[in-house]
């Protein structure tokens, strides 16, 4: 049982820095355009540059 002393401190540090990596990612627009990459990649047009930002 003293076990738990140490686990549920360290599972909830561990969950708590996910979620806020999580939100990290969300802030810094990396699911802005899931679906481009994913039509992108079944395209035929190789003569094309990808468009430049």
């Amino acid at each position: 049982m003293n076990i738990l002393i140490y686990l549920i401190p360290a599972s909830l540090l561990l969950g708590g820095l996910g979620l806020a990596l999580f939100f990290w990612t969300l802030r810094s627009n990396q699911y802005e355009d899931p679906d481009g990459n994913a039509n992108r990649i079944l395209s035929d047009r190789w003569d094309e540059a990808p468009p430049e930002e």
